[in-house]
């Protein structure tokens, strides 16, 4: 059943992102930013919806009422797949980062390329740190939540990689709090696995905090984590 439930979700997951980034190629070049991130958010709920429906995941969000209303960088360990799509409706107006190459997917990755996330080139670390700062600082400014990922690419969920100081970086450059998230995500759809097993994400909002040292701050975020996960 765990493998028929899993060929349902992604029968739906990738026609409904098909249909779903058609209509928004169509209709995107017409409507301003803050409408495409409202529009362009309804499949990533869907999703999660269709996730629910065939795989029996839940998702519980803990500490919501942390979530400020001002822009802020925000932080998150990164497991799989979900938490790539999922804080598209969660936060709004969402800036995220991504690989350049993500953005030559046909339909999908056009419609990503409207919503201005920043598309780094992995190959270049000193021209994407750079090119990080700037645009993160300039989507701040413009009044947009920038979500980042400090361990760099997907980690185990039985661990967690080391923070990078960039991400602290950004908000204090920028003088808004970081605002630190914990999921295991990987535990229901471990990264680059076809079956999704059944049970509950939990997405956990940390108190949001302004950064006078970008190191410790890295530090004690990854260790928070690892709290919350259970790691020591």
């Amino acid at each position: 059943m765990t493998i028929l439930r899993s060929f349902l979700f992604y029968i739906g997951y990738i026609c409904s992102g098909v249909i779903a980034s058609l209509l928004a190629c169509l209709i995107g070049p017409f409507i301003n930013l803050e409408k495409r991130l409202k529009f362009f958010s309804l499949w990533p709920k869907f999703a999660n919806w269709f996730l629910h429906l065939t795989c029996k995941i839940e998702v519980e969000i803990i500490g919501e009422h942390c979530i400020p209303d001002e822009p802020c960088v925000i932080v998150s360990n990164h497991q799989g797949q979900w938490e790539t799509f999922s804080m598209q409706y969660l936060f709004h107006p969402l800036c995220t980062l991504l690989k350049k190459e993500l953005l030559y997917i046909p339909l999908w990755g056009w419609a990503m390329a409207m919503l201005k996330p920043i598309a780094i080139n992995r190959k270049k670390p000193k021209e994407a740190l750079s090119q990080t700062l700037d645009e993160g600082s300039e989507r701040l400014k413009s009044g947009m939540y920038v979500l980042l990922f400090p361990e760099g690419t997907r980690v185990e969920a039985s661990k967690v990689g080391r923070y990078a100081r960039s991400c602290f970086e950004l908000a204090k450059r920028n003088n808004v709090k970081v605002l630190p998230l914990c999921h295991n995500s990987g535990e229901c759809w471990p990264a680059h696995k076809f079956i999704k097993k059944p049970g509950k994400i939990k997405l956990h909002v940390g108190e949001p905090f302004l950064v006078e040292d970008t190191k410790q701050s890295a530090l004690e975020t990854e260790n928070w984590v690892k709290t919350k996960l259970n790691l020591y």
